[in-house]
């Protein structure tokens, strides 16, 4: 067990780190009591297992890869340049599995909202161009419906679906036609043009007015939570990038279906955040904290087939 001193060593700086471990040399579950159960959960750093099988997932890793996987430089990249973002996100996977939904997303929302006022994020904003692009009339979700079934479509095609304010209140208003009105039996979510939503719209990230603000506005409008609510009768169907937002949100739905063109990936941990749309939650809660953090901290793109091994989706189609 780690004794309450080993924890700096262990770190090696204030900041947090990567620690790499040989897996097959460990138990699986080594936290055989509760003090010790409670350190490992707190520690401040990314504990990486290097096995010979990577199908285990010890329980006091982070992250599990095989000795040889060149993820591991991916990874060791990540943590190198936004450590504040990287181990946030573990403390947090590791800690939010242990509540309920509401309880999860606030979490999840506090520390977003901490990591917007360190360092990392403002480095990577200020190296950010910002692009200005026209409006485009009409609405960003498209409402129809077909007798029992309620169609939502995410409509900003020209920014693959980027998923801003606009597009959140509307999909919450289309999400609350269903929660009023029991004879909406179905909902199908699906996004127009190349991708289904290729994550938040970067041009709004960090232009609430501050932190505080926008944690209870995400706690106020947060679609992840509608979605989960109405997850039984809700069907999103994804294609070509799914990125960020849009796995995270379509992950809380009772059924995901994929085109054979989709990619997955979750970029925030180099924007120095965390997933923020409720990813910490809804991932997690498919293909558990392990595979979790390998796709935020290893920069990796999986597609339809790998989706579909990992449960993330539910179907290719």
């Amino acid at each position: 067990m780690l004794a309450d001193g080993d924890a700096p060593e262990l770190l090696g700086g204030p900041d947090g780190g990567l620690v790499l471990v040989d897996g097959d040399e460990l138990p699986d579950d080594i936290a055989d009591d509760p003090a010790g159960e409670h350190r490992l959960a707190t520690l401040p750093a990314v504990i990486a297992a290097l096995v010979e099988d990577p199908t285990r997932r010890p329980a006091w890793a982070d992250v599990v890869l095989a000795h040889a996987d060149p993820l591991i430089h991916e990874l060791t990249t990540s943590v190198h340049w936004n450590p504040l973002a990287a181990t946030t996100l573990v403390v947090l996977l590791r800690t939010s599995e242990r509540l309920g939904l509401g309880g999860a997303l606030a979490a999840e929302s506090a520390a977003y909202g901490l990591l917007q006022g360190s360092p990392e994020f403002p480095r990577w904003r200020s190296a950010r161009h910002r692009v200005e692009r026209p409006a485009v009339a009409g609405p960003t979700v498209e409402m129809s419906r077909d007798d029992d079934v309620l169609h939502l479509t995410l409509n900003r095609p020209h920014v693959h679906n980027a998923f801003n304010a606009t597009m959140r209140d509307e999909l919450l208003e289309g999400l609350d036609v269903a929660t009023r009105d029991p004879s909406v039996t179905a909902i199908e979510l699906t996004g127009a043009g190349p991708s289904f939503c290729s994550g938040g719209d970067l041009d709004e990230f960090g232009t609430r007015p501050d932190p505080a603000t926008a944690h209870l506005m995400r706690l106020t409008r947060n679609a992840g939570r509608s979605i989960a609510a109405l997850s039984d009768r809700i069907t999103v169907r994804v294609h070509g990038a799914t990125l960020g937002s849009g796995i995270e949100l379509a992950a809380f739905a009772g059924r995901v279906i994929a085109a054979a063109d989709t990619r997955i990936a979750l970029p925030e941990i180099g924007l120095g955040l965390i997933p923020g749309a409720g990813g910490t939650v809804s991932l997690p809660a498919r293909i558990g904290r392990h595979r979790t953090a390998r796709l935020a901290l290893c920069r990796e793109r999986i597609d339809a087939t790998t989706a579909l091994e990992w449960g993330l989706v539910d179907e290719i189609a």
